[in-house]
Order: C-alpha cells, then structure tokens, then sequence
C-alpha cells in the first residue's frame, strides 16, 4: 500500500489517508456479505450493508481531501467538489434501500425463524470486530479535519454492529433462540438510519447553499466592515462548495477606486487567515452622499442607454441596514 502514500507528504496536509481504512473495510464488508448469505444469518448481512455505508462515507472523505489537494488551476472548479455531494446523497439514498431490505427481511423472519450457524457468526463478527478496531486506530492517529472526525463516528457504529451480530452467533450457539438473529438486525438497522439521516443533513445543507455551520455570517461582516477604507458591505453570501470549501461574494462599498486594489489584497488575505474562505468574489462600488441623490451607484450616471442593465448592479444600496 505505500504507493498510495507518496503524494499524500508532498502537499504537506495533517489529512491521514483513508485509502488503506476504506479498502479495509470494502473488503471486508464483502466477506460479511457472504458470510451472511452461507451462514443464513440477517444480522451479518445487515452489518455488512452498515459496513458499506462507512465505505462509502470514508470514500467521501477521501476524495474530499484528494479533491482538495488539487492544483490552483482547479481552484474555481466545482464539478469536482459537488461530485462529492453527489455521491453523499446516493449513497443515503442506497442505504435507505438497504434499511427497508432489512427490515421486510426481518419481519418475515421474526414470522418464521430461519436456522443460522451460530458459531460461523460468532467467528465473522468477531474478524470484523478487529478490522473495525484496526480501521479506528488508523484514523484516531490522524489529525481530525472535519472528514475524518465523522468517518471515525462511523466506525464506532460500525463496532455496535459488529459486537450485535457476535451476540446474535452467540445466543444461537448457545441457546438455539433463532429470533434473536432477526431482532439483533433491526437493532443494526437502526444504526444505519442514524448515520444516514446524519448524512442526508449535510448533504441537504450543501445543497441549499446554506452558511457552513462553522462561520457566522455576521461575525464575517463585521471584520469585513473593519477593514481599512470599507464604507459598508452589501449583498454578502456565503456558501459551501464542498466539505473542505467555502465561498464568499459581496459589494463593498469604497469612497475612492483608486484604494481597490489595497481593499481587494486586505479583505482575501484577512477571510483566508480568520475564516478560511478562500473563494472570494467582490464587487467595488463608489459611496455617493445621499445628498447627490437617493443611493444610486455610480454606475447608473454612466447609462444613457436604457437598455443597459447597469443598474442592476446597484438596487437598494442606498438603505443602511
């Protein structure tokens, strides 16, 4: 696997890589599969769908961090950084398939007790128990950015599901009580539900081009307003491109053109710095006294046309707040 790791040190990031814990974890999912298949176990299966879903959320987290270790030149690229939300929302959407699988299964079951081998449950839960452990010390090495955090929230879950299926193999090796198979499984479904009502959120949240939860608009445009030569801002939105991505555009209003480009050099290097918003699109406009007229921008005394649509840029400016 050290192939993998060659490029991750050049770009110098504290992001660990997922690869290894995703193929880890892929695979093993994969064993699970089909061991619930010749174990006849639902309770393996379902651990196995939980274990995808966690492939999948730690595939998004990997290509979260390679999309944002791309080049510069791909910097205004959102193609790449809405993939990602793409493949969140169809993953959700799956694991919803695979939750109302379970549980139709689940309830034919609990109707009439299916035989399950309890000692080969027993065995692949526990293996998966380890994987599982393994993948979580792997990530807890790494430094937490947001991506990897939730990865490791899933792999807790994931060690729930594993140790319910080891309890499932057990009460049936023990015992011979079958339904606890079934009942142990809508207890892992569940699990998925949660993780994937988590999910769902963000992606919604991304996709509603809502404010990340981790700035606060008005703090933004306070500092905004503070830096040197701003006379206000207007029309700000902030909004999330991806997970790793924020981005900003607003007008600022300015009493001279001839400080725009100090303004513009202040305001990117103190959003990078403060709130690393690195995305940042802003629009100069020239302050008139509201004795000159009623707000209007300077734009609009250069329109003698009326088919311009110059104005456009300044509705309402006038208006404090």
């Amino acid at each position: 696997m050290s192939a993998h790791h060659h490029h991750h040190h050049t770009h110098g990031g504290n992001q660990p890589s997922l690869l290894l814990p995703l193929l880890l974890i892929a695979g093993f999912a994969a064993v699970e599969a089909i061991g619930g298949w010749w174990t006849g176990s639902l309770a393996l299966l379902s651990d196995a769908g939980h274990m995808v879903s966690d492939a999948l959320a730690l595939a998004l987290a990997w290509i979260g961090s390679w999309i944002a270790r791309k080049p510069a030149t791909l910097k205004h690229n959102f193609g790449l950084g809405r993939a990602e939300v793409i493949v969140a929302l169809v993953n959700a959407l799956l694991m919803l398939a695979v939750i109302a699988y379970i549980v139709y299964e689940a309830v034919q079951r609990l109707m009439q007790p299916q035989p399950v081998q309890g000692g080969e449950v027993m065995l692949i839960a526990f293996v998966g128990l380890v994987v599982n452990i393994i993948v979580a010390r792997m990530l807890h090495k790494g430094h937490s950015s947001l991506n990897s955090r939730a990865a490791l929230l899933h792999v807790m879950g994931d060690l729930l599901g594993s140790v319910a299926a080891i309890v499932a193999g057990a009460v049936i090796y023990f015992t011979g009580w079958m339904p606890v198979d079934p009942l142990l499984s809508l207890f892992i479904s569940v699990l998925i539900l949660m993780s994937t009502l988590r999910l769902l959120a963000e992606v919604l949240h991304v996709l509603m081009e809502a404010v990340p939860h981790h700035i606060d608009i008005q703090n933004v445009e306070q500092a905004m307003g503070r830096i040197e030569k701003v006379h206000g801002v207007h029309h700000l939105h902030i909004w999330s491109l991806s997970s790793e991505k924020t981005a900003l555009s607003a007008h600022i209003v300015l009493a001279d053109m001839q400080d725009w480009q100090e303004v513009l050099g202040n305001l990117g290097h103190m959003l990078d710095e403060q709130f690393n918003i690195e995305h940042v699109t802003l629009q100069p406009e020239i302050h008139i006294d509201s004795a000159a007229g009623h707000g209007d921008c300077w734009l609009t005394k250069h329109a003698h046309h009326p088919d311009e649509h110059d104005h456009d840029h300044c509705h309402g400016h006038g208006h404090a707040h």
